[in-house]
């Protein structure tokens, strides 16, 4: 089983539409593959068209993998599972604290997935806490969209501070470009300054795409209804690529 986690500092950049059209490819590849929606907002869950019960559960989640079990729903696809968002889920960084060794609370539980999933997909919030010291410690990559731009520049060279700080695995980073618009002479020189410094980079690039916007419209992954866009074709060739990196 390996763990994947869509990560990123910043909000705005991609991450939810990466994770929701990577656990569809995923899927599609015979993978059986669970995408767990750690963010409150619950973005991906309401691409997946599930829900979490109304209760809130999260005192509950670090604590046993059987008690996950019940919270997954099955998505429309076949392979493919959905652990939803609560918005108690806020919480996790209070949870955590009261982990002996939060860092690694959230492998602990993964673990029991082991013999029932071979990828779980982890779409994250855009914050810097215990919730993603844990998500950094678990994971085998950390697929990072970035914008080419000065912020997004910015938010990556902190992201890899932080892994450095904290002793953190700095080659879990998997940095992609995302929502690129070649035309713009700032997106060019970033794309070439970042690569210059960063090795790391997928040699693929998400353009800016009002199909990518409409997954939220249309409630499906992009191969659902954009399958004969240039769009689709560059996704496919992210998660091609972070197949092989897996």
């Amino acid at each position: 089983m390996k763990t994947l986690a869509c990560y990123s500092m910043k909000g705005g950049v991609g991450k939810t539409a990466t994770a929701v059209n990577i656990a569809w490819f995923a899927a599609r590849a015979g993978y059986k593959t669970l995408l767990i929606d750690l963010d409150p907002q619950g973005a991906s869950s309401f691409y997946f068209r599930v829900k979490s019960k109304k209760k809130p559960w999260d005192e509950k989640f670090f604590q046993d993998h059987e008690y996950l079990l019940k919270h997954i729903k099955e998505a429309d696809y076949e392979n493919l599972d959905v652990l939803p968002a609560h918005f108690s889920f806020r919480n996790f960084d209070i949870n955590l604290s009261d982990i002996s060794k939060p860092e690694k609370g959230l492998k602990k539980v993964l673990k029991g997935f082991k013999s029932s999933y071979d990828l779980i997909i982890l779409d994250c919030p855009p914050t810097i806490s215990n919730l993603s010291e844990a998500v950094f410690y678990t994971s085998d990559l950390v697929l990072v969209p970035v914008i080419p731009t000065t912020l997004s520049e910015r938010t990556l060279d902190q992201l890899y501070q932080y892994f450095d700080e904290y002793k953190l695995n700095t080659d879990k980073i998997t940095p992609f470009f995302s929502m690129v618009q070649k035309q713009k002479h700032m997106h060019a020189d970033s794309i070439t300054r970042l690569k210059e410094r960063y090795s790391s980079f997928i040699d693929v690039t998400i353009p800016f795409a009002a199909d990518l916007e409409k997954m939220g419209e249309h409630r499906q992954p992009l191969g659902e209804f954009a399958s004969g866009k240039p769009v689709f074709t560059h996704v496919q060739s992210l998660w091609q690529a972070v197949r092989e990196r897996l």
